[in-house]
């Protein structure tokens, strides 16, 4: 099995910050709309509407599935690009969305149409980016 030359640093690092900024606004496009459902859950049981898709069910969707589309944009979004060795990029990208939703959540919660804090995003990417610089070496 031939093995392919590794992409040069600098074109692999611009791949996974365009493909990093795309996973963070995926991410963030499903969480805002899913979280809206929140409110529109929260704002029916305030109204007196019957059972249905209650806000806990809503919130805890849009996490879920914010969480989970970000390793596959990550993941796709680079393989796509012809990159390979992703794993460090998908899983320190995944971390670290987690932790910044889980850090900036309470900003989404006061409204519909709020956005993370613009440094925890930034974090995201850079990170994500970085990270996917890191390969094994052979031996």
């Amino acid at each position: 099995m031939a093995s392919s030359t590794p992409t040069p640093v600098l074109p692999r690092l611009l791949k996974a910050l365009i493909v990093s900024s795309l996973g963070v606004a995926a991410s963030h496009l499903v969480l805002s709309d899913t979280l809206y459902l929140s409110f529109t859950a929260q704002a029916s049981a305030a109204l007196g509407a019957g059972g249905g898709y209650s806000s806990d069910q809503a919130f805890t969707s849009a996490l879920i599935n914010t969480f989970l589309l970000m390793p596959l944009v990550l993941w796709i979004g680079m393989r796509v690009a012809g990159e390979r060795k992703v794993g460090p990029m998908v899983a320190v990208g995944t971390v670290g969305w987690v932790a910044a939703v889980g850090h900036g959540v309470d900003v989404l919660d006061s409204g519909p149409g709020a956005v993370l804090p613009l440094g925890s995003l930034a974090f995201v990417v850079v990170g994500a980016a970085l990270a996917s610089l890191i390969r094994r070496s052979r031996a």
